[in-house]
Parts: C-alpha cells; sequence; structure tokens
C-alpha cells in the first residue's frame, strides 16, 4: 500500500498551477521571490532554486556519513574526475581534510571510536583505512579484498562497522565480506543473490541487514549463525537505508521506483509504501535515494535524486505516514543526514552547469591517473565533460510551516512535469501530433535513427539560418551534404538538447527518457579510468529502468517493432525485451563496417516487409559511424566516416520517400549524446532532425527541445504513454508539423569524399592515436575529439573547450521562413 496526503499534494497542485511562472502580487512570499529570483534552468527544462548554506565538494558525492558523537562528517566524492574523501566540522560546517583517493564508491564509514575512517577503495577491491589525528585524514593502511581489476571482479560498497567487525558488500561479484579490525584481513565471503548497495547493523541486536540493488530485496544476515536469515521483499533498487534507534522500523528508498519502502524488523514485514514523488502515481523519474530521520524521529527525509529535492513525511505513526511539503536541493542529491536542527544534503551535480576554461589542449602532455576503460579522462588540470559538475554539501535549517509551503511551492514551480501535462500535452488541435495518448494522427510508422556524439556546432555551425559558430564547424556541407539538405527542405533545429553525458547514460536517455541510479552512479568509474565493464544497452539487467525501455512500451500496446542495432550487437539482441524483433542481417557496433552499408540491409529488410505488408508500425536503427575512428592507423578516416553517415542518412530517407507508405511515415534522428565536442552554446546542444511529409517546409525552430521531448512526439503519434517524468512533462516537437501534406520525395546527394578511403599511417604528432573501440565509448573521448579536431584542422590547431551552460528558458517562438502552411 502507499500513502501520501492527498490534501497537501491538491494544495501544491494548484499553487504549481496558479504560480508557475509568476508570483501572486497580492500574497508575497518573500522566500519565493527570493528564491525564483536565483533559479536556475537547467538544458533539460528542469531548475534549481537550492536553499541553505552551501560547501563546495569534489566530483559526484554519493555518500555522507556521521560521527558517532556527531562532531564530524565525511563525504566520499565517487566521480569522473577527482575522487577524494573530505572531513568536516560539523558544529564550524568547515572542510577539516579533503585527501585524494585513487578509487572509490560510497562505502564511507566511522569507527566506533572515532579514530578510524573507512572508505571503499573501489576497483582496487580494497577498504582504504584512514586515521583521525588533528583532524586530518592520513592513511594508515588497507583491507584487501581480492586482486585489482580486472584480475578480479569484486567493486567494493557500502561498509559498516561494530567494535570488531567490518563488513563491506561488493556490487560485481555480489557478495558480503567480512572482515576482523585487528588482523585486517577477510575472514569469511558469503555469496548474495544480486548486487548489493550497501549494509547495516541493526540497532539493538546483531542482525545485518543488505539491500539488493539488483534483487529488489532486503535480505538479512545473521553474523552469529553465519548464514542470510530472511529476505523482505521491496520495490526496484532499494538503495539507502535508515533505522529508528530502537531498530524496529527500516526505511529503504527504492531508486528504480518513487517509493520507500517501511519494514517492521520484529516480523521482517513490509508494513507501507511510501510514495516519495511530486504527484500521486506518476512514472518513473523521483530517483529516492537517501533517508534520513529527524532526531526526535517523526520526520522522514527522503533525497529524490531526479526531482531535485527532498521530500518529508510525518511518520508519527509507523503505516500512516503523512506528506508534509518538500524542500528545494542542489542538482541530483545523493545522500542527506541530520544532526539537531539542521539537514545536511550532498548534491551530486552541484548547482549548475558550468563553463570550462581549461578545457582539453590538444598540445598539452597526456597523463592518465589511472590505467583503465577510458584511462585518459583524468588528467592534470584539464576540465573534462564527465567530471565538470562539481558537487556540493546544503546545509539546511529545519523549516517552520510556513517555511516549508514555500519551499513546497517553488519545488513543483521547478518541475516541467505534473499530471496535467502527462496527461495532455502541450500542442496545437490540427497537428499531425495528438496532444493525449490515443489521439488520432495521420502519421502511422515512426522511424528512429540514433547516431553517435556530434554537437549542433560540429556540423551545423556553418547554417547561416540557425545559432551556430562556424569557427566550430568540422564537419561542414561539403562532408555533410546530405544532412544540410535537410534543414534547409524541412526543418532546422538550432535549440536542442541531449539528456545525457555519454554513451553510457546516452542510449538509455535515448531509448526510456531515463538513467536509473545505476546507471547514474556508475558511468564515471570506467570513464574515469577507473575499471569496470561497459553494463549498458541491455547488457546488464540492473541497468533498465523499471518498466523497461520504448520497446517494451510497444509490446505492452501491441505496437509492432523491429530493432535494427540498437540494443542488437547481435542476431538475438543484447536484452529480452528485443529478442524475436531483431533484424538478424543488421549490423551492429562495428567501426569497420560502413553505415552506407547497414542502410543498404536495412532497405533489404525494409522492402521485404513491405511487400507484405507487414512493416511495424516502430523501428529503431543505430547508425553510427559518425562516432569515427580518429587517425587509427587502418580505419577508415574521419572524413570518410562522416561522410559515410550522412550518405547512409540521405539514402535511408530517399529510399522511405519513394515507398507506399512515405504518407504515413516520419523520421527521427538524434544522437545519443554530444560528449566532449565543442558547442558555442552547452556540451549538451546537439544535432536532430525530423522528415515526413508533415514535416514544415524551409522552416527554422528555436523552440527548446530535449532528447525526452522527441521520444514523447513519437510516444503520442505511437499511442504510448510517457515512460518517465522527463518525457511526460518535456514538449513534444508539434512546432516541427503541419496539416498539410507534401509527398515530394527526398533525393540523396553523393558524398564529396572517398567514403573507403583508409588512415594509411599513424599521425605524426605525439597524440594517441591506437583507440579502443569494441564498443562505442572505450575510447577515451576527450583525447579523441582532440585527435579528431586535430585530423579536420590541422596538427598544431587548438580545440576549443566543451561548454556547460546554465541559463533561464525563455518561452521560445518559433521562426518562420518560407511556411506554407
Amino acid at each position: 500500500m502507499k500513502h501520501v496526503s492527498f490534501f497537501i499534494g491538491i494544495v501544491l497542485c494548484f499553487w504549481a498551477c496558479n504560480q508557475k511562472q509568476t508570483l501572486n502580487q497580492n500574497h508575497k512570499d518573500p522566500v519565493l521571490e527570493s528564491l525564483v529570483a536565483k533559479r536556475v534552468t537547467l538544458p533539460n527544462g528542469w531548475s534549481l532554486t537550492p536553499v541553505g548554506k552551501s560547501i563546495q565538494l569534489n566530483d559526484l558525492p554519493l555518500n555522507l556519513v556521521v560521527s558517532p558523537s556527531q562532531k564530524l562528517l565525511a563525504v566520499t566524492n565517487n566521480g569522473q574526475s577527482t575522487q577524494s574523501i573530505t572531513l568536516i566540522d560539523a558544529a564550524t560546517e568547515k572542510v577539516l581534510d579533503d585527501v585524494i583517493i585513487k578509487k572509490s564508491w560510497v562505502g564511507l564509514a566511522f569507527s566506533q571510536d572515532e579514530k578510524y575512517l573507512y572508505a571503499s577503495g573501489g576497483n582496487d577491491n580494497v577498504v582504504v583505512i584512514y586515521k583521525i589525528e588533528n583532524q586530518k585524514l592520513i592513511q594508515d593502511g588497507e583491507i584487501t579484498l581480492g586482486e585489482a581489476f580486472p584480475k578480479a571482479k569484486i567493486s567494493p560498497a557500502g561498509i559498516c562497522v561494530d567494535a570488531n567487525r567490518l563488513y563491506v558488500v561488493a556490487k560485481d561479484s555480489k557478495s558480503l565480506f567480512i572482515c576482523d579490525l585487528a588482523t585486517r584481513k577477510v575472514i569469511k565471503e558469503e555469496k548474495l543473490s544480486a548486487e548489493p548497495y550497501t549494509c547495516m547493523l541493526a540497532p539493538n541486536s546483531n542482525e545485518l541487514y543488505i539491500p539488493l540493488w539488483g534483487g529488489a530485496k532486503v535480505v538479512v544476515y545473521d553474523p552469529k549463525q553465519g548464514k542470510i536469515t530472511a529476505e523482505i521483499a521491496t520495490n526496484s533498487h532499494p538503495n539507502d537505508m535508515v533505522f529508528t534507534k530502537d531498530g524496529k522500523y527500516l526505511f529503504v528508498p527504492n531508486g528504480n521506483d518513487n517509493t520507500v519502502s517501511v519494514i517492521e524488523t520484529s516480523t521482517k514485514r513490509l508494513i507501507e509504501h511510501i510514495s516519495a514523488s511530486l504527484y500521486p502515481n506518476a512514472p518513473i523519474g523521483s530517483t529516492p535515494n537517501a533517508v534520513a530521520l529527524s532526531p526526535d524521529e517523526n520526520t522522514l527525509y527522503i533525497a529524490n535524486a531526479d526531482n531535485n529535492c527532498l521530500a518529508l513525511f510525518d511518520i508519527t505513526q509507523k503505516g500512516k505516514s503523512l506528506s508534509k511539503g518538500f524542500i528545494p536541493t542542489g542538482w541530483y542529491p545523493t545522500a542527506v543526514k541530520t544532526i539537531g536542527d539542521k539537514i545536511y544534503v550532498t548534491n551530486g551535480k552541484g548547482f549548475s552547469s558550468k563553463p570550462n576554461p581549461k578545457g582539453p589542449n590538444p598540445l598539452a602532455k597526456k597523463k592518465p591517473q589511472e590505467v583503465g576503460a577510458n584511462p585518459e579522462a583524468n588528467k592534470e588540470v584539464v576540465e573534462y565533460i564527465g567530471g565538470l559538475l562539481k558537487g556540493t554539501m546544503s546545509i539546511i535549517d529545519v523549516p517552520n510551516e510556513q517555511t516549508l509551503a514555500s519551499y513546497s511551492q517553488v519545488v513543483f514551480q521547478n518541475t516541467p512535469y505534473s499530471k496535467a501535462v502527462e496527461k495532455l500535452a502541450m500542442g496545437e488541435s490540427d497537428n499531425p501530433i495528438p496532444m493525449k495518448v490515443g489521439g488520432k494522427s495521420p502519421i502511422k510508422y515512426v522511424f528512429y535513427i540514433i547516431k553517435e556524439n556530434r554537437t549542433y556546432d560540429q556540423v551545423l555551425g556553418d547554417v547561416k539560418e540557425g545559432n551556430g559558430d562556424p569557427s566550430l564547424c568540422i564537419f561542414p556541407e561539403k562532408l555533410t551534404p546530405n544532412q544540410h539538405k535537410i534543414v534547409r527542405d524541412y526543418v532546422l533545429l538550432d535549440n536542442f538538447y541531449v539528456d545525457a553525458e555519454v554513451s553510457a547514460d546516452g542510449h538509455n536517455w535515448s531509448t526510456a527518457a531515463y538513467a536509473n541510479d545505476y546507471v547514474e552512479k556508475n558511468w564515471v568509474t570506467s570513464y574515469g579510468g577507473r575499471g569496470g565493464s561497459y553494463d549498458y544497452e541491455g547488457q546488464r539487467e540492473i541497468a533498465y529502468p523499471k518498466n523497461g525501455f520504448i520497446w517494451d512500451f510497444c509490446k505492452r500496446a501491441n505496437i509492432p517493432f523491429r530493432t535494427y542495432g540498437e540494443f542488437a550487437d547481435g542476431p538475438e539482441g543484447n536484452y529480452a525485451g528485443v529478442k524475436g524483433n531483431v533484424c538478424r542481417n543488421y549490423k551492429g557496433w562495428d567501426m569497420n563496417f560502413k553505415d552506407s552499408d547497414r542502410e543498404k540491409q536495412w532497405e533489404a529488410d525494409f522492402d521485404s516487409l513491405l511487400a507484405i505488408n507487414a512493416v511495424p508500425r516502430f523501428s529503431s536503427l543505430r547508425m553510427g559511424n559518425d562516432h569515427t575512428s580518429g587517425s587509427r592507423k587502418g580505419a577508415f578516416s574521419v572524413e570518410a566516416a562522416i561522410a559515410d553517415n550522412d550518405l547512409a542518412v540521405g539514402n535511408f530517407i530517399e529510399h522511405l520517400s519513394k515507398s507506399k507508405i512515405w504518407k504515413e511515415s516520419v523520421v527521427f534522428i538524434l544522437e545519443d549524446d554530444a560528449q566532449n565536442g565543442s558547442d558555442h552554446v552547452d556540451a549538451h546542444r546537439s544535432t536532430a532532425y525530423v522528415v515526413s511529409p508533415y514535416t514544415k517546409r524551409k522552416f527554422v525552430d528555436h523552440t527548446m527541445y530535449s532528447t525526452s521531448g522527441m521520444l514523447r512526439t513519437m510516444e503520442l503519434i505511437l499511442g504510448l504513454p510517457p515512460m518517465s517524468q522527463y518525457d511526460a512533462g518535456a514538449t513534444p516537437m508539434f512546432r516541427c508539423f503541419t496539416k498539410n501534406i507534401d509527398l515530394t520525395p527526398f533525393k540523396a546527394l553523393p558524398a564529396n569524399v572517398d567514403i573507403n578511403q583508409r588512415n594509411l599511417a599513424i599521425n605524426t604528432g605525439k597524440r594517441k592515436t591506437n583507440f579502443d573501440f569494441s564498443h562505442e565509448d572505450a575510447a577515451p573521448d576527450l583525447a579523441f575529439n582532440e585527435d579528431i579536431w586535430k585530423v579536420m584542422r590541422g596538427e598544431n590547431s587548438k580545440m576549443p573547450p566543451p561548454k556547460r551552460s546554465a541559463f533561464v528558458k525563455i518561452p521560445a517562438k518559433a521562426e518562420k521562413e518560407d511556411d506554407d502552411d
């Protein structure tokens, strides 16, 4: 059962609807006015208005712990760039020490006497021990769990300690390690049935509780009996935990759901699911991933990572929790703790995006910190895209009822999602894009092409009608004639932003409008050169959104679908959701196979289906050779790969536009991410294309769109519900469409360069070129982007740094040029 306060929900919804853009002038609220004045709107359309005092932290703080005396706080920063352990004085709210750690992830615990701090050592497969002396952290050895990655795949996560033992769970080996603190040795390893997140000893008992992140349950381990003695079902992705002081109740947030599970420990029984989302029965997308109790244990604080807020519940009556309101935080809150009348929150991505003046310099010496999947992403001085989002700690005074009401109101204003827009999207009554699920559309067939890693300026910066910077355009019209023809003949989109940072989360965002807590918290490890595998694109179940990807939604709605290479590296596909709906003759990821040949494979399959009237309503295609192989010897040259990809796109649209189903078709094309390319607006800004007989002609659309908005548009055409709060709240691309049909077929342009050209010799510079292309982001994209830039602009040219922006979203006015609507 789920409990929410419907009265408060209705009141807050009323506030949100009536004060979404302007304040009620008759009832001025100074707290609200102050927060609104400082609001930052992110490229994804969501906004931040963090409250309280803040402390600067390092990359992606994932855990915060309080010492037994409550005098000290410690944070583990686990991002792509600098990883560190931060020690903070709770009374003065000052950083006492911040020490670099080679590898780390989530696990952090004080000893009972506060003389030591224990930290997970990530894929080094150790627990690092720090002695606390004179308010400083001094490394004092480690506990070895096994050989370092890749020889052993262990990956320690959450830690807890008692007087004699240290307990640490490991997500890759799916196990619990029990260690002796005196000898600093492992004394037992207990295998678990799924990936764990953390572990915690129950107060007043010897039982160890372990949430199985990948198993949707909490297991109970009895150290005396040396075995698992109980299992309690939760919702998807149980992660953090907090006990009441007497140990009678346990609260567990479910990160791949919108809920917190409440467990009665004496009976090992689930007594309640608390809905933490802003609206009842919202799609996934709140991502509760941390919990804390007030000192009097009457209030539960829930950190909603993807709603950028804390949800507060009155839990005086266990099993009958009532919503109290919300507190706005920074971007992606990952941990919450309380001391007295203070609330401490770590914000994984800080308070905003930002530019990076010390960005990648092709002339700088490349000095990897660690050997791993992406060794050159971490370099001295350089500000790489994955490490630009510096974390913060917010220190918030417990608000009174009136202040909490103001905070709650601004939280609702910060989100573009609401139940109203979920049910009725923005649009026009006579537009081919329906405004609600099940609405009529003249478009029947949706084709969705996913490409790789380009910004807007890199490809379309030379198009004078758009907001481009020609100096950053390294793949101009000569190399991409078809993509330039598309934006001139149809719609130019110069304000489109990908929701992802890199391909690891990019393919989730592109096919589910969501990257769950496992994806968000893990991709930074391998991209920072700290080991780990590529678990995405259907490779590992824990990375799946709770309700699946767009193909799962099609299946539930009885919408026929087919995938060509996307989530299908082999003929059976990468995961069960696409099995039986994969084009077996379409080549998956392989940089040595041309996209133009993939397009021919699609043509053959399409024609065979068309002949028997069996073309599915939804087709997803991967055409990723615009990723390129850089200057690697023997690979297709950068120019050849880009031109080949462009030719494939042009040929695809021409072939479809000459078919008998063109009058009912639409093609959507995007990049899964823009990953570190140069763009003068923001590193998330990317190319996107919409082509259909119902697409406006010679039209420039400056509307702010996103990956999720493109998915929302496809969903409305197909009659699918939103997959997450992100696509539910995103702006559909209806402004690109007209009710007037134009069946003029598209004529593809030939490539202007030899698409079979190979790199004959390693470049004469000193940069790395022997990149790993076993999957799309195995190569270190910092060095890889520099390599591409120098190939295109010359050995001595300097690549501009990627830019991250925080900007206010202004209501877009589509600019019409020669529109015949």
